[in-house]
């Protein structure tokens, strides 16, 4: 019979996997295993074998074979020492699940499946996985483990079975993805179960970058007073051991380490680097191209991957034309020297004339318009494909949010690039992003301390420099305008006279609305970038292209005319 302790050291492992690389997470999981000597078990976030999210790797056979290859390699290292609860897609039956599985004494000691696949958002898993039965507590040495998978806390069903079968605490392996305010809603939503079930509970989650998703880690414990008793920084791997003692009220927590998790500007800005820095290094880039322009929107994007790769893997170029002012060559040439990447210059012109005298004969007797000025920034896309191809290293793009929504950006043009990092940011958070910088060093930056954008680059106005005296501001409302009526009109899905009511004109806001709905094919085929925002472009967003329903815009009646 197994005498049930009174103390269990839990070690929590927030890893940073790779898709598909069941070999390098099954030597990953060891290392945290060799980290934590002293622990009974350590805890790694959800899927951790296969990394998260495999998407559709799991309907692979084969795949699915190398996972199940590995948990039991794993298992058999665990006949001393601690035990490992891991994540992994399982197959039972014929069906495959999202599954945790505590490896103990050499075995596969207990399987437990994923019961609330979620199914919005960024998130498909019931395309791939079935859902399991309601479960019971994992016997673990004499103590009853509730081990819900990351969905199964949203509601309060799944805790409610545990508690009632008998779980004596709450270890809930994740894959967490970031965005804005995420924290906050994770604390409030597991200090919830933790009141209804009486049951201290250990949060574990994933961090690094994967594709367009970001796992900010950020793994803590709430007591059953509701207290924070353990947290782990943000967007860093970590295997911390925490104490859990069985007191006259049942097993709780001990105070442990406590890091100040990122918040507001630093979480996005550090999102961005773990982002990029996470995308060049798993697919094997061996750096980034980048244009800068002199422009706030390059510059920002230059910081970004120098604090994520070093300067030694940026590569930036400037390619001016004939309407690009002296002021951009002095303020490109500034930033260059501010972050130490390597600067060159490649004019544009000859490019420019060579297509005028090429398409003259069908262009002939028609004004210069928007085609010409188009022209110019493919003229600079297919310079840094050719160097991308020729050199290697991968395009980043550099536009924001705030043009992509309204199709201010070309095909083929400013929009050619493998990764974005500024996909999912407004305007006027480049700029917010801008002067946070130049004030902080992140604790993982790879570039300079100090100031790194020339302050004349957050100050003047943004400008295309596609025709002379270009701004941004002749084409677009000013950016806190346009932003506002973006944020209504995408992460908070207002109608027209919601919006209004804000105090913005109507005829701006049906044209903002016309203008992001008409852009929605040139983003279906723009790179991915790293998602931010509750509601990202891509998977968080699905509008059709073809699409009328803007034509039912009317301004509230009594408007303005």
């Amino acid at each position: 019979m197994t005498v049930s302790p009174d103390r269990l050291v839990i070690a929590l492992a927030q890893l940073n996997p790779v898709v598909g690389d069941v070999r390098g997470n099954i030597a990953k999981i060891r290392r945290a295993r060799d980290l934590a000597p002293g622990a009974d078990l350590v805890v790694c976030p959800e899927l951790s074998v296969s990394g998260y999210p495999p998407e559709d790797l799991v309907l692979k056979p084969f795949f699915l074979d190398r996972v199940e290859e590995g948990v039991r390699e794993l298992a058999a290292a665990t006949h001393e020492g601690p035990a490992l609860l891991i994540g992994a897609p399982w197959r039972d039956q014929g069906r495959i699940h999202n599954a945790a599985l505590l490896l103990d004494r050499g075995d596969i000691a207990a399987i437990r499946f994923k019961v609330d696949l979620p199914n919005y958002g960024v998130f498909d898993e019931k395309r791939v996985f079935a859902p399991g039965p309601m479960p019971g507590p994992i016997n673990f040495r004499g103590v009853r483990l509730g081990v819900p998978i990351c969905e199964d806390i949203w509601k309060p069903d799944v805790i409610e079975c545990l508690e009632e079968s008998g779980a004596e605490l709450l270890i809930v392996p994740n894959g967490s993805p970031f965005e804005t305010g995420k924290m906050d809603l994770r604390l409030n939503l597991t200090v919830s179960r933790v009141v209804e079930s009486g049951l201290a509970l250990a949060y574990v989650n994933q961090v690094g970058g994967q594709d367009e998703l970001v796992f900010d880690g950020s793994s803590f414990v709430v007591g059953r007073d509701r207290s924070l008793k353990v947290q782990l920084p943000s967007f860093e791997e970590r295997v911390v051991e925490t104490v859990w003692t069985r007191g006259p009220d049942g097993w709780d927590c001990e105070p442990g380490e406590r890091a100040v998790p990122a918040e507001g500007l630093e979480a996005i800005y550090r999102a961005m680097v773990l982002g990029l820095r996470d995308y060049v290094t798993k697919n094997r880039f061996p750096g980034v191209l980048i244009g800068l322009s002199g422009g706030i929107d390059s510059a920002l994007s230059a910081v970004v991957a120098v604090d994520a790769l070093g300067p030694d893997r940026v590569h930036c170029v400037m390619m001016p034309s004939p309407y690009t002012s002296d002021e951009s060559l002095e303020d490109a040439a500034a930033c260059a020297r501010l972050l130490g990447v390597r600067l060159d210059t490649i004019p544009i012109g000859p490019a420019m004339q060579a297509f005028e005298g090429m398409l003259r004969p069908l262009f002939d007797g028609r004004p210069a318009d928007i085609t010409e000025e188009n022209i110019q920034s493919r003229a600079r896309g297919i310079t840094l494909m050719a160097l991308s191809n020729k050199l290697g290293p991968m395009v980043l793009s550099t536009g924001n949010k705030s043009e992509m929504s309204v199709g201010y950006a070309t095909l083929y043009g400013d929009m050619c690039g493998g990764y974005s990092v500024l996909k999912d940011v407004y305007k006027t958070t480049v700029f917010a992003l801008s002067r946070w910088r130049n004030q902080t060093q992140p604790r993982d930056a790879l570039g300079p301390a100090g100031r790194v954008i020339p302050e004349r680059v957050i100050v003047k106005p943004p400008s295309a420099e596609l025709k002379p005296n270009q701004t941004d501001q002749d084409t677009l409302p000013p950016y806190d305008v346009l932003d506002d009526i973006l944020h209504c009109l995408i992460e908070e899905e207002l109608g027209l006279p919601e919006i209004v009511a804000r105090g913005h004109e109507p005829e701006t806001v049906a044209r903002v609305w016309r203008l992001l709905d008409r852009a929605e094919y040139k983003r279906r085929q723009a790179p991915p970038g790293v998602k931010l925002t509750p509601r990202s472009f891509g998977r968080d967003r699905r509008y059709p292209i073809t699409n009328a329903a803007v034509n039912l815009i009317e301004p509230p009646a009594g408007a303005g005319a």
